[in-house]
């Protein structure tokens, strides 16, 4: 089962900033993520189903959580993480 990706308002304004490559490098990892989106490996701690996807390269971190009852991933923030900060 596929789960549908949103995006929040200020994600979606992040997501608009990104360079391409950066943006190709997360949507094919985002695709995976909406065939299987709970990797406890990637979990967050503080918030309830959420979890993250790391480009190491590049320091670019996408934060979403896992909404199992609409069957939908929500993007909540999409950045460079610095000091302590999500995006």
């Amino acid at each position: 089962m596929s789960y549908r990706l949103k995006f929040v308002p200020a994600a979606m304004r992040e997501w608009q900033k990104l360079a391409l490559p950066i943006k190709a490098q997360f949507k094919k990892k985002l695709a995976e993520r909406l065939l299987e989106p709970h990797i406890p490996a990637s979990r967050l701690r503080g918030l309830n189903d959420a979890y993250k996807i790391k480009l190491r390269a590049s320091g670019y971190r996408l934060v979403y959580q896992v909404d199992d009852a609409e069957i939908t991933v929500y993007v909540l923030s999409v950045g460079k993480r610095e000091r302590g900060n999500v995006g």
